[in-house]
């Protein structure tokens, strides 16, 4: 059958930040613009769409009749500029997102319209409009319930990518301090039917690539969210998909050994656990209310009770909180080296729009780097873009210099491979392990040769 000459062209863009690719450069730590791709399923098979990802790809101007545009917050100002791109040659352009979700406004003085939240609900009208030329300068999207969703253009994404992304459950109630995810998603806990998930991770059977489940929180927050968790694993092992998966996951997931039985034997090899500090001041000052009950003492028990599965931690772990002082970072620094976590996120305090955080410094007068939107790009969780109460940028940065080296030195990663290797017993999650300790070191060098 050929393909229909009347079509009209969808291009959607995934614009990568010009000013630090850092992390972006590795292969294996990119991951599919998943949002592009099920706004690509909800697409009208009238229109022909293609994905350009810069994450592969330099952006290189083709024509179509509609542009979309996705951003996180770095990447913004290289967004609208691929956007001036087209609207100077009078091609209509469309920005969802987080972040033209929590800056509108903005967006609009570079684009033709902006989609705030969830882009799935109002996408037919949004497509109906352009057809007929109407665009509207604002679109708002619901958060709907996750059942019968299209599943999204896997096709259409970059043959590349290490991994598959999937999504099985969107919103979180906990409204951390410097987190995007309460405002943008909801703070309602939104679960797709298990069945679903397991038949599009049936496309993914064959592939050869690992599986990312892009959730904020695999297990959820309750008791009934643990059952789901477990349906879910239970179903990738009875149709014996043998994928290789890391996803996020809070702190209770090491609260039932019958749940980190079936992740591990359904092929989690890694977890990412929010941790962000070894103390209550600290956990305060970000929020973290679930951490904070448990207690700071409770990590170490967390980590082995994963590690006997089979299974590595990706502890995150946040530099720069509002209650620091030059000697908490380097107690932090301290708890990391011993705490046996086996690859560690160090990032640094960033007030993203939209936050709490973001809100608290703006009305304090303290953010520095606020010339928005050419800023934005220095907004990649490696330096301070606000006065901090108690550390001078300064004195910060060269004291995280020092952290970081000693975090990410190659002898340590080495060491904490064959740690992991011994803890796990699994060679294949120690190989995780290391490559995400080796993520995080390029940031480092990055940071190290970049231009302050």
């Amino acid at each position: 059958m050929t393909e229909r000459k009347d079509k009209k062209r969808l291009l959607l863009i995934n614009p990568v930040s010009e000013h630090r690719r850092g992390f972006a450069q590795d292969l294996t730590a990119k991951h599919p613009p998943l949002g592009l791709a099920i706004i690509a399923a909800h697409t009208p098979s009238n229109w022909k769409i293609r994905i350009l990802d810069e994450n592969f790809q330099p952006f290189r101007y083709r024509d179509a009749n509609l542009i979309g545009i996705t951003s996180f917050t770095p990447s913004a100002p290289r967004a609208y500029a691929i956007a001036r791109e087209f609207r100077d040659k009078g091609i209509p352009v469309i920005m969802g997102g987080v972040h033209a979700s929590m800056c509108p406004e903005e967006a609009l003085q570079h684009v033709d319209s902006v989609v705030i939240g969830e882009a799935e609900s109002i996408w037919p009208q949004v497509i109906a409009d352009a057809e007929r030329g109407t665009l509207k300068r604002i679109y708002r999207g619901d958060m709907q319930e996750m059942n019968g969703q299209p599943v999204p253009r896997h096709d259409l994404l970059h043959p590349r990518y290490v991994f598959h992304s999937i999504q099985t459950s969107r919103g979180c109630p906990m409204n951390c301090d410097f987190c995007t995810v309460t405002a943008f998603n909801g703070n309602q806990y939104r679960l797709r039917p298990v069945k679903e998930v397991l038949d599009e991770l049936e496309l993914f059977r064959d592939s050869g690539r690992a599986l990312f489940f892009v959730d904020d929180n695999i297990v959820g927050y309750g008791k009934h969210h643990l059952e789901r968790a477990k349906e879910l694993f239970r179903g990738m092992i009875d149709r014996d998909l043998k994928l290789n998966w890391f996803s996020q996951a809070s702190i209770n997931i090491a609260d039932d050994e019958e749940l980190l039985h079936l992740a591990a034997k359904s092929g989690c090899r890694l977890l990412l656990i929010g941790i962000e500090a070894e103390t209550d001041k600290g956990l305060k000052s970000a929020n973290k209310s679930l951490n904070l009950k448990r207690g700071p003492d409770s990590y170490r028990t967390v980590f082995r009770k994963i590690n006997r599965h089979g299974i590595g931690v990706l502890g995150t772990f946040i530099f720069g909180l509002e209650t620091d002082s030059p000697e908490d970072l380097l107690k932090r620094s301290r708890y990391i080296l011993s705490s046996g976590v086996d690859c560690v996120q160090a990032s640094v305090l960033t007030p993203l729009p939209g936050t709490t955080l973001m809100t608290r410094i703006r009305e304090q007068n303290r953010l520095e780097r606020g010339n928005f939107p050419e800023d934005w790009q220095c907004y990649h969780f490696t330096g301070l873009t606000f006065r901090h109460p108690f550390i001078p940028a300064g004195d910060f940065d060269t004291i995280m210099q020092s952290i970081w080296t000693k975090m990410y030195s190659p002898a340590r990663i080495i060491r904490l491979f064959f740690r992991t290797w011994w803890r796990t017993g699994r060679l294949t999650t120690a190989l995780w392990a290391y490559q995400s300790n080796l993520h995080y070191r390029h940031i480092v060098f990055e940071k190290s040769s970049e231009t302050q």
